[in-house]
């Protein structure tokens, strides 16, 4: 049986408050900066002491600590990459293991990485593609980490462009995106799908400087979605399963390994194992069930080491 020790959580007007910022900047913050945070029952809670540290660690030259947090208080610490079927993951991992919470910080793969490098985080999330435009993640764990962590599948991930219904702007490949009258909106560096993006820039006719809004950033994927769905952008790089969402028209440009990052000190903590063993249980599967453009035949393997 897990022993929780009691922490203190802030709601969004506590936490406002005590960073003296406007309640509605609490939520760009979340998005944006990687405020730690969870959804209990539909409200948000921030847990002090991740707060505080949160704060710290935006003190201009301050480099935090590098020693990993245990997760014996009941609190998974999680970092990295967007993606809407992991974030209600995480939701079921609280609706059936009440206390324990798990809060994540919407930072990007390499933003994910460099927490769980600096011992911010037990897990961070990733799908960074490597020079080799075949492999994901291993060349980055071993330049970032020295191969300390252990890489599990999460899933396989469909990436490309979002576009309006029925295509009206004609748009078939990435070259296409430089044509006159077409704006996109894009993912902030770090992200594995600016990287997936550039990648595919590089090798076609195009320059980045060509296309309209390619530094029109915005954070997740779903965001990326409601830009083009509402009409603000004509096409987007996310995944596909975004497109299922929110009825919006696809061009596929490959699929991706989406990894989870794990400290190999932390890995057989009794909390991310709880977490991880979610991977196998037939409620888990039915909810991934419900999401379109993900494979999972990997999903909860050990790629690293092997």
């Amino acid at each position: 049986m897990n022993t929780v020790k009691a922490r203190v959580l802030l709601t969004t007007k506590e936490v406002a408050s005590f960073l003296h910022v406007n309640e509605k900047m609490i939520y760009n913050l979340v998005q944006e900066k990687g405020l730690p945070a969870t959804k209990v029952t539909g409200k948000w809670l921030f847990p002090k002491a991740l707060v505080e540290e949160w704060l710290e660690t935006h003190i201009s030259g301050f480099r935090g600590s590098a020693t990993s947090r245990s997760t014996d208080e009941g609190t998974l610490l999680l970092a990295g990459s967007d993606d809407p079927l992991f974030q209600q993951t995480i939701s079921l991992f609280h609706s059936l293991h009440s206390p324990l919470t798990a809060f994540f910080a919407n930072l990007g793969s390499m933003g994910g990485l460099n927490t769980l490098k600096r011992g911010q985080c037990h897990i961070a999330t990733c799908h960074l593609l490597q020079e080799d435009a075949r492999e994901y993640n291993f060349e980055f764990a071993a330049r970032e980490l020295n191969d300390t962590a252990v890489i599990m599948n999460f899933s396989r991930r469909e990436q490309g462009l979002l576009i309006q219904p029925g295509n009206p702007k004609n748009i078939q490949t990435v070259a296409d995106l430089a044509k006159p009258g077409i704006t996109i909106a894009n993912r902030p560096l770090g992200t594995g799908t600016r990287l997936l993006l550039d990648h595919e820039i590089a090798v076609s006719d195009i320059r980045s400087r060509d296309i309209d809004g390619y530094h029109n950033e915005v954070s997740r994927h779903v965001d990326a979605g409601l830009a083009v769905k509402t009409g603000k952008v004509d096409a987007a790089p996310a995944i596909r399963a975004v497109a299922g969402m929110l009825d919006l028209d696809f061009i596929p440009l490959r699929w991706e390994r989406f990894d989870l990052l794990i400290d190999k000190r932390r890995f057989f903590d009794e909390n991310i194992q709880i977490f991880l063993g979610l991977f196998h249980e037939k409620v888990f599967q039915e909810l991934a069930g419900s999401y379109i453009g993900y494979d999972f035949t990997e999903c909860g393997k050990i790629l690293f080491p092997h």
